[in-house]
């Protein structure tokens, strides 16, 4: 309770923004998907073959998985709010159309032959008579779906969408139980608070009902106009992939950002998603900085393939930064001093009982060996592809989130896992790395990534960030991560002690 306390404290204004950004897509989703789905089935209660194949349809969408829907989405309207606000349309859909027609199509004949004598026209008999019979049902599918939504809605995180979903996420991946309880808690006060809402509705007038849902549509226009408005101030944004150690190097690009030019704002997305996620991002104009590896650009980013073995770390940078102006126009400025590659690490006991050192001394105890490995990791030719093919070593590997692969060899569940040389669970866990004596892992130094039109027209900016060059070891950097991870420090305060402390910044 008391690390709960401690986080709402530190990161009140964090929760806020999560909690408008998830309200407004949920409110956007729901009202989306009742201007599609009630129409229809409105339409529908005069056209029964053509109802029993639009529930068939809704009820086929809804059986999508929602990783799976996001991953469609995103080559076709690209990451962020639309794809989120998208894919819950989809799976709002099935309970407001079905309920709407049950509705409609279940009021007494009686009443509707009466209607009828009285000669009400179309228009009159749904307002005055057949939609406040079936408003109850039909309210009952509005609240099922924005339930619905607002639970799926913690997706949005993993395609920068935001949202209370970036909590949970970011807790994952630190094992913060704090995190993953306040995004939890928070989503489902939410779900209960907006349900009740609804629930008041099914026996209120048609006029009351409207007027709700002309609030909620003020508030959605009302917010959207702040923003657009807020937005035509130039702001530099700058994003970060899921985990501490992005979270504090954005804080640093910020501070050094805003230090070198007092009338540059600078926005941060902190927990912004996978490498494609950014990397897309970036290229749409949807941020304009994020930190990338070299070896991440090579093995991942590059279109065609680039031989990485044996080169040394200029070497690597040179292609990185040349595969990015060609390909895509984008600049990779210089980069830090530490090599963030992968490795395999296992427990400081274990590898003493079986005098481990290197990588290929494994190949004396592969039928020992339990993994326990990202799916990222398990997947990448530089991975454990390329370490079942260069060291001819092959065990079974269970694929796990990060976090949980610490977890899982702290456990004993595990006694190898993948892992980032700057890892704060390495010295947590007490955690080996064994040598990469075949030189299968590339080179992984850290470099700001922008737009080549956007460094040209910030010189300043690429000069602040260069300050960064050459400098931040792997011990550093380790030790920045732990405090994050382990200690709970604010990242911003952390990247904020490391610039003073090298002269890189004034003390405030």
């Amino acid at each position: 309770m008391n690390q709960i306390i401690q986080i709402l404290n530190v990161r009140r204004g964090d929760l806020w923004v999560a909690l408008l950004q998830h309200l407004q897509i949920s409110l956007v989703s729901l009202l989306l998907a009742m201007l599609i789905a009630m129409p229809l089935a409105f339409w529908a209660t005069k056209h029964k073959k053509a109802a029993e194949f639009l529930l068939q349809l809704t009820s086929i969408l809804q059986t999508i998985p929602s990783l799976a829907l996001l991953g469609l989405l995103i080559p076709l309207v690209g990451i962020g709010t639309v794809p989120a606000v998208i894919a819950l349309v989809v799976y709002a859909l099935l309970p407001i159309f079905q309920n709407t027609y049950v509705g409609l199509t279940g009021i007494d004949p009686a009443l509707e032959e009466a209607a009828n004598a009285f000669g009400m026209s179309r228009l009159q008999k749904l307002t005055k008579v057949e939609l406040p019979l079936a408003m109850p049902t039909i309210i009952s599918g509005i609240r099922t779906a924005l339930v619905l939504i607002i639970g799926t809605a913690t997706m949005a995180a993993l395609i920068g969408a935001g949202g209370l979903g970036s909590f949970i996420l970011l807790g994952i991946d630190r094992n913060n139980t704090a995190l993953i309880i306040i995004g939890a808690v928070c989503s489902g006060l939410l779900a209960i608070t907006l349900s009740a809402l609804i629930k008041w509705l099914e026996h209120a007038s048609i006029r009351t009902t409207l007027g709700v849902f002309g609030v909620c549509l003020l508030f959605l226009v009302g917010s959207g106009v702040y923003q657009t408005i807020n937005s035509q101030t130039e702001t530099v944004t700058i994003a970060g992939k899921l985990g501490a150690e992005p979270e504090i190097l954005i804080n640093m690009y910020k501070e050094l950002i805003e230090d070198g030019d007092k009338h540059v704002k600078v926005t941060l997305k902190p927990n912004f998603g996978k490498t494609t996620f950014l990397f897309s991002a970036l290229k749409n104009d949807k941020i304009d900085i994020y930190p990338e590896f070299t070896g991440t650009v090579l093995e991942t980013l590059a279109k065609k393939p680039v031989t990485t073995t044996n080169l040394t770390e200029k070497q690597t940078y040179q292609q990185a930064r040349a595969v990015l102006a060609k390909q895509d126009n984008l600049t990779l400025l210089k980069p830090m001093a530490y090599d963030n590659t992968y490795a395999l690490a296992v427990k400081a006991s274990f590898m003493k009982k079986h005098q481990l050192k290197t990588i290929s001394d494994l190949a004396n105890i592969q039928n020992q060996l339990k993994g326990g490995m990202t799916m990222e990791f398990i997947d990448r030719g530089d991975g454990f592809k390329g370490i079942k093919k260069r060291y001819r070593i092959n065990f079974p590997v269970k694929s796990m989130e990060p976090a949980l692969r610490y977890q899982a060899i702290e456990q004993g569940k595990v006694n190898i896992v993948d892992a980032y040389s700057t890892d704060s669970e390495l010295r947590q866990y007490h955690l080996n790395i064994l040598k990469d004596d075949k030189h299968n892992f590339p080179i992984y130094q850290g470099a700001p990534l922008m737009r080549s039109d956007f460094a040209k027209r910030h010189p300043q900016i690429v000069a602040s960030l260069n300050k960064l060059a050459g400098r931040i070891t792997e011990k550093e950097m380790q030790e920045m991560n732990y405090e994050v991870n382990v200690k709970n420090a604010d990242p911003s305060q952390v990247a904020h002690k490391y610039l003073v402390r090298h002269h890189l910044i004034k003390e405030n």
